[in-house]
């Protein structure tokens, strides 16, 4: 509920940003969000100008903006005498990032609509599918990462994109692998026809 002072409750100011609580109170921990004040109860009470502040950062999430580059652009929009360029230095960067983001979902897109084509009306006992899978679980559990990633795109994959990239690689491999056996099992067979 809204105070009679117009300070905002954490649940007002919640629902009007439709931020979780506890995403607020991480907002304030890592000084996104300037603390607020207090009630003589200890409540938090929160301002306009922190209403304000917390649709900016998220819209800035939602755009996909890391909380860093958020805290950049907070920054430059509190010292508004600041050129506008440092603003588009930080957006640009982004862009790229939301760029490369793209191209490696439709790659993704593209292995997956393959390889839900190999598995074709689903009545084979030797699934395509099913066979990638197994295939990455090995190289994942026997070769150490002896490097940092080298890759920045990395860290935003989510779970279902590593899987993603994880099953294009093991089709490249099991590809590779029945071709260089020298074996011609047939497309259906060995699912490695038309794969990358």
């Amino acid at each position: 509920m809204s105070t009679t002072s117009g300070w905002l409750a954490i649940g007002v100011l919640s629902e009007r940003t439709g931020c979780k609580i506890e995403t607020i109170r991480f907002y304030e921990r890592t000084r996104l969000l300037p603390a607020p004040a207090r009630s003589p109860g200890g409540y938090r009470l929160y301002s306009k100008d922190h209403l304000k502040r917390l649709t900016f950062i998220r819209r800035a999430r939602k755009l996909g903006f890391s909380v860093d580059d958020v805290r950049k652009l907070l920054k430059l929009a509190d010292e508004r005498k600041r050129p506008c360029a440092e603003v588009r230095v930080v957006a640009g960067a982004h862009l790229e990032d939301v760029r490369a983001k793209i191209a490696d979902l439709r790659a993704m897109e593209r292995v997956l609509r393959d390889t839900v084509a190999r598995c074709a009306d689903g009545q084979k006992a030797d699934c395509p599918l099913i066979e990638a899978l197994y295939l990455e679980a090995p190289n994942q559990a026997f070769q150490p990462q002896t490097q940092p990633i080298a890759d920045a795109r990395e860290s935003w994959l989510s779970p279902v994109g590593r899987r993603a990239r994880n099953l294009a690689n093991a089709t490249r491999r099991f590809k590779n692998d029945c071709l260089d056996s020298g074996t011609n099992l047939g497309p259906m067979a060995c699912g490695c026809a038309g794969w990358i």
